[in-house]
């Protein structure tokens, strides 16, 4: 997985939730568009958290995202 792959998967309208697997087994979940940006040395997903006070963000290096689907059953909102 590369920034322009990532880039492009973002750009999609309308947007599609996806689940991100990382090679040391974290998952990760974008599940609107605004939790998630891509720079070009890392994919960043805003945590879902239920302590909005905290903003927690992961920073994904490419070279360790193993594979990107789908999150079945979800409509972008």
């Amino acid at each position: 997985m590369n920034f322009t792959a990532l880039r492009d998967l973002l750009a999609k309208r309308p947007f599609e939730p996806f689940r991100v697997f990382m090679s040391n087994g974290e998952v990760y979940d974008a599940r609107h568009l605004e939790f998630a940006a891509a720079s070009r040395p890392y994919l960043f997903i805003d945590l879902d958290n239920a302590d909005e006070s905290k903003q927690q963000v992961a920073f994904l290096s490419y070279g360790h995202i193993v594979k990107i689907e789908p999150i079945a059953g979800q409509a972008a909102a």
